[in-house]
């Protein structure tokens, strides 16, 4: 017969008690990593055009037409959501302007963003006026509402 001296120890999960608090990033924080990651999606352009300048050419524009300026403008707004997207994904919800400034991309709950949420997040910045909806205080830009996420501020947050 077994004593309770036999039995194993019951196992208690380590953050049963722990507090999750999310502070969502300042609308400073948030224009500074648009301003840095817009940087580094130029210094990529310019990677882009100079290692194959055919290919770059043809995907943002026809010359000099309006209709050229039109479509290069768009495949550019594209091209910064697959760029952004990808950055989220491979980073973990982080971007290089999240990592100057200690902010990162989560889902609702807190949870680190998945694949499928930071395409989409990045595919959600090529909408027109977009950057447009992150004016105001807290700034929660359609890219945001669209997906269930936000940025949060990693200095003042509690996460698991």
């Amino acid at each position: 017969m077994e004593t309770s001296d036999d039995l194993p120890p019951t196992e208690e999960h380590l953050l049963a008690d722990f507090d999750v608090h999310l502070q969502q990033a300042s609308a400073g924080q948030r224009f500074l990593n648009m301003f840095i990651d817009a940087i580094g999606f130029y210094i990529f352009v310019i990677i882009l055009a100079t290692a194959a300048p055919g290919f770059a050419r043809n995907l943002f524009g026809y010359g000099d037409s309006p209709m050229g300026t039109v479509f290069g403008r768009m495949m550019g707004n594209f091209l910064y959501g697959v760029y952004m997207g990808a950055l989220e994904t491979i980073l973990k919800g982080k971007s290089f302007g999240k990592l100057v400034t200690r902010t990162r991309a989560v889902e609702q709950d807190g949870s680190p963003l998945t694949p499928r949420t930071a395409i989409l997040r990045g595919l959600s910045r090529a909408v027109p006026f977009e950057p447009f909806s992150a004016f105001g205080s807290p700034s929660y830009p359609w890219h945001d509402r669209w997906t269930h996420s936000f940025v949060i501020d990693e200095k003042q947050s509690i996460i698991p």
